[in-house]
C-alpha cells in the first residue's frame, strides 16, 4: 500500500485527515487494532453481539439492570441446583466456577488504560483553555456543544451503543474501501474549495462598502505607492 496516497482511476488522493500511516498502525497496530479492524472475527463479534444484545434488552424491551441481573443470578442458582442434585444419579461431573473468572493482571491492566486516557484528555483540555491556541479552543468548544446537543436526542445507553457501533464498523469498512473513500474525501474537498473561492469572488467581493471603508482603502494604498516611490528615490 502506497504510504502517500491512495490511487483510484490513476489518481493519487491524499489519505483522510492527511495521515501517512495504515489503518492498523494509525489505531495503535496492538490487539485492539486487531479488534476493531476484525482481525480477530470471533472476538470482534462477540464483542459487537454483546453490545447489541444488551441495547436490546435495556433499551427495546426496557428491562432494568438490577431486574435481569436477578432473572440471571435466579437463572444460574436453578441449573447448578439441579446439576449438582442430578451429577448423583447420571454420573454427571459436579459444575465448578473457576476461582478467577478476570484476572487481577488484566484487572489492572484496563485500569491503568483507563486512567492514562483520563490523564491525557484532562491535560488536553487545560491547555486548550489556557488559550495557546485561539482557534483551537474555539474548534473544542464549539465541538463540546455538538455533542451536548446530540446527547439529548439520544438515552444515554443508545448513545454509548451507538459509540461501540461506529468503533466496530467504521473503521473496518474504511480500511476495505480505503481507496474508494478517500477519492470521494479529496473530491469533495477540491469541490468545495472551488465554490468557495467562486462565492468570495463573485458575491462576497461584490457587496458594497460604506464610505469611509472605500476612503481608508484608498488612502493605504496611496500610501503605499508613496512610500514605495520614496524608497526608490532614495
Amino acid at each position: 500500500m502506497a504510504t502517500g496516497g491512495s490511487h483510484f482511476n490513476g489518481h493519487r488522493a491524499p489519505r483522510l485527515f492527511g495521515r501517512e500511516r495504515p489503518v492498523h498502525a494509525a489505531l495503535g497496530g496492538r490487539e485492539a487494532a486487531d479488534i476493531i479492524l476484525w482481525r480477530r472475527p470471533k472476538v470482534s463479534a462477540s464483542i459487537l453481539g454483546a453490545a447489541t444484545a444488551a441495547w436490546a434488552l435495556f433499551e427495546v424491551a426496557e428491562y432494568h439492570f438490577l431486574t435481569l441481573a436477578c432473572y440471571a443470578a435466579m437463572i444460574a442458582m436453578l441449573t447448578f441446583f439441579i446439576w449438582t442434585n442430578a451429577s448423583a444419579f447420571m454420573n454427571l461431573p459436579v459444575p465448578r466456577i473457576p476461582e478467577t473468572i478476570l484476572s487481577e493482571r488484566t484487572a489492572k491492566q484496563v485500569i491503568l488504560g483507563l486512567h492514562r486516557r483520563l490523564t491525557w484528555f484532562v491535560h488536553r483540555l487545560y491547555a486548550i483553555a489556557c488559550g495557546e491556541d485561539i482557534k483551537k479552543f474555539i474548534m473544542t468548544v464549539v465541538s463540546l456543544y455538538i455533542a451536548s446537543v446530540v446527547a439529548t436526542c439520544f438515552s444515554s445507553l443508545t448513545l454509548l451503543y451507538l459509540v461501540v457501533l461506529c468503533t466496530m464498523t467504521v473503521p473496518a469498512l474504511y480500511e476495505r474501501y480505503e481507496h474508494e473513500v478517500d477519492h470521494l474525501v479529496a473530491t469533495g474537498a477540491r469541490d468545495v474549495r472551488t465554490h468557495f473561492a467562486k462565492m468570495d469572488s463573485g458575491v462576497l467581493r461584490k457587496i458594497p462598502r460604506g464610505k469611509g471603508a472605500t476612503t481608508a482603502a484608498h488612502g493605504t494604498t496611496a500610501n503605499n505607492v508613496h512610500g514605495w516611490h520614496r524608497s526608490h528615490v532614495n
